[in-house]
C-alpha cells in the first residue's frame, strides 16, 4: 500500500539532539547508494517501450548528499522548510524513504508515470515536498518569499514556532537573474531566519565555472547585506594546513583553475601526487607523510563533505538573526563515484558494473532497496527525526468558502472603469472583518496606479522591520499593516503571491492574497507565475490597465497575448469583467476560490481604466433578475442583449455579437447600427471565456442556456481587445459560422478611437464584419 499524502503541522519545538559522525556517514552513505541506484533503475532496468531518453542526475546528487544528510538528519527542526536542487530530486526522495515518509514502492519509480518527480513537486510527488523545484533560480527564492510570508503571518497571528526557511542550490543557478532581483528588494534584506546553501561543485551542464566567480558572487551577497559564509575545506586539509609546508598546499589548491583541479579528481595516488607537486619539494615534502592510497581523499577533502565544518557553519548562520545567510559549500559533482570531477559528468551515468562496484565499496546488502534496521542505532535515529520533524496534526480550518457573502454594495452606478470599481471593491471588503483580516495585498511600485491606494490608507503597510511611521506618500507602515509593496520586479511579485497562496499549506495559516501588475507586465513574470500555480498556489491578480485601450501609452504598454494567457495556464480561473457590479460578484467568487483549499485555484482579473456606462448592466439586472445574472455572470456570460426582447426583430435575420471587458461599448454601438437595418441581434457579453470553455469541454451541451441551438445557424462576430484567437473557440464549438476581432499587432499611441478603427476593433468594423457573412 502507497502512503497518502499528508500535512504536518508539529505542536512542539525540539532542539536536535547529538548524534554521531559516523552515524551521519552511514545515512549518507545510505542516501548515496539509493538516490545512485535510482536513476540507474529508471534508466537500465524498468521497461522502456518508446525508448525515450529518462535520464536523471547521479553527479548532481552525489554532490548533495552530505550538505542533505547534515540538514534533515542533525540540522533541521519542526517547522523548518527546505527547497532542494532540482537535480537532487533523488537524494531527498531516498531521505524521505528513510524517514518513512514514502515506502520503498517508489523507489523504482523515479521519472515514471505517477511515481517520483524529476524534480521535487510539491503537487505530483507522493511525499511532502515544501518547494517545488524545476525551473531554475525560482526554488533559490522561493524559502526568501516564504520567509516573508512568515514573519506577516507571525505579526498578524501569532502563534507560529521561529521557523527557518533553507534553499539548496546548485552554483550555476546563480546566473538566474530573478535570484537576484529577489535580493535587491528591500522585503528580502531583514530575513534572519533564512539560509541559502549554494552546492559549489563548480560545474554546470555544458562548462567548469570560473573559480574567480564564486569570489565576484561572495561580493555581490555582502552588498546585498546577507551575511556571507564558506565552508572549503574540510578537517584533513585544515589540519594539514596548520604546518607552514601545509598551508602552502592548500595555496596551490587555491590557485588552481577549476578545470585542473577536477582533473586531479579521479587520478591514482601516485599520478595524483606526481601532477598536483610538479617536482616542487615543498609540496612533496608536506605530502610525503600521506600514503598514495589517503592523498586522493586528502585533495578531494572539502567542507561540503565534511559534516563536522557543515554543522559549524550552519550554527554560524543561526548566530546571525538579523541578516540572511549564504553558505558557500564547496563540494565535488560526482562526489564518491568514478565520474567524480569529470567535465562531462552532468548528465553521465554509471555503468551496470561501475554501480555493483559502487555496491561493493558501500557495501550494500543483496537487498537494493534497504532502509535500517530499526533495531539499529541508525534506524533508531533515523526514527526519532522522523518523529521531531514530521509529527502528525491536524490543521484547524480557519477561513472557509462559507464565509465569504455572495454579495457587497459599493457605488456602482454612472462611468466607470473595471479598475476603479476594483479600487471601491477592495475598500468595502474591508467592512467584512473574517475576510479582511486574511487578506494581503502587494504591488511592485504600481499599488496607487492599480487603484489600491485607498485600500493601503485605511489597512496600511506591513513594516517587518517592526518601525512604525508614516511613509512620504501618507500610508502608515507598521506590523499590523495588510499590504506588502515591492520594488518594480514583477518576478518577485508572483514569487511572494506564490507562498502567500501556500500560506495555509506551508504555515497553518491561510490568506488571501491580492496583487496588482500592469497587465502587458504580467509576460514579466510569466516565469514565476506558472511556478505559483504548479506549486498549487490560490491568489488573485489584476492585471491593469489591459489592451489598446490604453491608446496613449503605445504598444510597449499595451497587453495582447494576456487573455491567451488567462485561458491556456493550468490551474488559474480567468475573468474579464464589463461592469462593476459583474467585478463585484467576481471578487468574492474569487475570495472564496482561495478560501477552498481543496478545489480552489488562483484567479486573473484583466480590467481596464476605460469609463464605461453601467446603464445596460443594471437593464439585464432587471430583465434576468440578481440571482440569475449574478449565475451567468460566474459561469462565464450572460446575454447583455437579447433579441427576443427587440420589436419588429425575427429570428432568420439573427446575429450574435460577442463581447469581452472593455469592448462592450463598440460592440453594443454596432448592434444599434445592426439594429436600424432591422437585424435582430444578441450582444453576448463574456465575462470568463475561460470558465465558458471548461463547461462546454466536461459536456458539450452546456453552452445551450447561452446560444440555443435553434439560434446556432445565425453568424456570429467575437470582439476582443486582445488576440484574435483567445475567444475564437467558441463558434467552433457550437458549430457556428463566426469572424474574429482583436489585436494581432502590436500597438501604438493615439486616441481608443484611432486604435480601434486601426485594428479593426470598432463599431463599424463590426458591421462590416456581420455584412460580410
Amino acid at each position: 500500500m502507497l502512503p497518502v499524502k499528508r500535512n504536518y503541522f508539529p505542536p512542539v519545538e525540539t532542539t536536535p539532539t547529538d548524534v554521531s559522525i559516523e552515524t551521519l556517514t552511514e545515512i549518507q552513505n545510505r542516501v548515496l547508494w539509493l538516490a545512485t541506484n535510482m536513476i540507474h533503475h529508471a534508466n537500465y532496468v524498468r521497461p522502456n517501450p518508446d525508448g525515450s531518453k529518462v535520464g536523471g542526475h547521479q553527479a548532481s546528487s552525489a554532490s548533495m548528499v552530505t550538505i542533505m544528510t547534515a540538514l534533515y538528519f542533525h540540522y533541521l527542526r519542526y517547522g523548518d522548510l527546505v527547497s532542494v536542487k532540482p537535480h537532487a530530486s533523488p537524494v531527498f526522495h531516498s531521505i524521505q524513504y528513510l524517514l518513512g515518509e514514502i515506502s520503498r514502492d517508489y523507489l523504482p519509480t523515479l521519472r515514471a508515470y505517477k511515481g517520483l518527480q524529476a524534480y521535487p513537486s510539491r503537487t505530483k510527488d507522493p511525499d511532502k515536498v515544501d518547494f517545488s523545484t524545476g525551473s531554475v533560480g525560482l526554488g533559490a527564492v522561493a524559502p526568501a518569499f516564504a520567509a516573508l510570508t512568515a514573519n506577516y503571518v507571525k505579526e498578524h497571528f501569532g502563534n507560529q514556532p521561529n521557523r527557518r526557511f533553507v534553499a539548496v542550490i546548485g552554483d550555476a543557478e546563480l546566473d538566474e537573474g530573478n535570484i537576484w532581483e529577489a535580493l535587491l528588494d528591500d522585503a528580502t534584506m531583514n530575513l534572519g531566519n533564512l539560509m541559502l546553501i549554494v552546492d559549489l561543485n563548480r560545474q554546470s551542464l555544458d562548462r567548469v565555472i570560473p573559480g574567480i566567480k564564486a569570489n565576484r558572487l561572495k561580493q555581490m551577497f555582502a552588498s546585498c547585506g546577507w551575511q556571507v559564509l564558506e565552508a572549503k575545506y574540510g578537517q584533513k586539509l585544515q589540519r594539514l594546513a596548520q604546518t607552514d609546508s601545509g598551508a602552502m598546499v592548500l595555496d596551490k589548491i587555491d590557485a588552481m583553475d577549476n578545470l585542473d583541479y577536477q582533473r586531479l579528481l579521479n587520478l591514482d595516488g601516485a599520478e595524483l601526487r606526481t601532477r598536483f607537486c610538479a617536482g616542487d619539494a615543498v609540496i612533496e615534502a608536506a605530502l610525503a607523510h600521506v600514503s598514495d592510497a589517503d592523498l586522493p581523499g586528502l585533495i578531494g577533502n572539502l567542507a561540503g563533505h565534511d559534516f563536522e565544518e557543515l554543522l559549524d557553519r550552519f550554527a554560524d548562520a543561526d548566530a546571525d538573526k538579523e541578516r540572511p545567510t549564504v553558505l558557500f559549500a564547496y563540494t565535488i559533482k560526482g562526489w564518491n563515484l568514478p565520474i567524480a570531477g569529470d567535465p562531462g559528468n552532468h548528465s553521465m551515468l554509471l555503468s551496470p558494473d561501475q554501480l555493483t562496484a559502487l555496491r561493493d565499496k558501500l557495501k550494500i546488502g543483496p537487498d537494493e532497496w534497504a532502509d535500517f534496521s530499526i533495531q539499529s542505532p541508525v534506524g533508531q535515529w533515523c526514527q526519532a527525526r522522523a518523529e521531531e520533524l514530521y509529527p502528525a496534526y491536524e490543521p484547524q480550518k480557519k477561513l472557509i468558502k462559507s464565509m465569504v457573502p455572495s454579495s457587497i454594495t459599493f457605488a456602482d452606478k454612472g462611468k466607470l472603469s473595471t479598475q476603479q470599481s476594483f479600487g471601491r471593491i477592495m475598500q468595502e471588503l474591508t467592512r467584512l472583518p473574517t475576510v479582511t483580516e486574511r487578506i494581503v495585498t502587494v504591488s511592485p511600485d504600481v499599488s496607487s496606479s492599480t487603484n489600491l491606494a485607498g485600500w493601503i490608507n485605511k489597512m496600511g503597510v506591513f513594516a517587518q522591520h517592526g518601525l512604525s511611521r508614516r511613509l512620504a506618500n501618507g500610508w502608515r507602515e507598521h506590523l499590523l499593516g495588510q499590504h506588502i509593496e515591492l520594488g518594480i520586479s514583477e518576478m518577485n511579485l508572483f514569487m511572494l503571491l506564490g507562498m502567500l497562496g501556500i500560506s495555509a499549506e506551508l504555515i497553518d495559516e491561510p490568506l488571501i492574497p491580492i496583487g496588482t501588475v500592469y497587465d502587458p507586465f504580467v509576460c514579466r513574470g510569466l516565469d514565476a507565475f506558472i511556478y505559483a500555480l504548479y506549486s498549487g498556489s490560490k491568489f488573485i491578480i489584476a492585471g491593469t490597465p489591459s489592451g489598446v485601450t490604453l491608446s496613449p501609452e503605445g504598444g510597449a504598454h499595451q497587453s495582447t497575448v494576456t487573455a491567451s494567457l488567462g485561458m491556456e495556464l493550468p490551474n488559474l480561473r480567468y475573468f474579464e469583467p464589463t461592469y462593476a457590479g459583474e467585478l463585484g460578484w467576481i471578487m468574492l467568487d474569487c475570495i472564496a476560490a482561495c478560501a477552498d483549499r481543496e478545489h480552489g485555484a488562483a484567479s486573473y482579473l484583466r480590467l481596464s481604466t476605460k469609463p464605461i456606462d453601467q446603464k445596460p448592466f443594471h437593464q439585464a439586472k432587471a430583465r434576468l433578475g440578481e440571482d440569475t445574472l449574478r449565475a451567468q455572470v460566474l459561469a462565464g456570460g450572460y446575454r447583455l442583449l437579447d433579441w427576443q426582447t427587440q420589436s419588429g426583430t425575427s429570428r432568420d435575420k439573427l446575429v450574435h455579437l460577442v463581447t469581452t471587458g472593455a469592448m462592450t461599448p463598440e460592440v453594443l454601438a454596432a448592434a444599434q447600427q445592426l439594429q436600424t437595418q432591422g437585424r435582430a441581434v444578441n450582444v453576448i457579453n463574456v465575462t470568463s471565456s475561460r470558465k465558458l470553455f471548461e463547461s462546454w469541454k466536461a459536456d458539450q451541451n452546456a453552452l445551450d442556456w447561452l446560444v440555443p441551438e435553434d439560434e446556432r445557424n445565425a453568424p456570429m462576430v467575437i470582439v476582443n481587445d486582445g488576440a484574435s484567437h483567445a475567444h475564437a473557440w467558441l463558434g467552433s464549438a457550437l458549430g457556428m459560422r463566426v469572424r474574429t476581432l482583436g489585436v494581432d499587432t502590436f500597438g501604438q499611441s493615439g486616441t481608443r478611437a484611432d486604435l480601434y478603427a486601426h485594428m479593426g476593433i470598432d463599431a463599424d468594423a463590426v458591421v462590416r464584419a456581420v455584412m460580410s457573412f
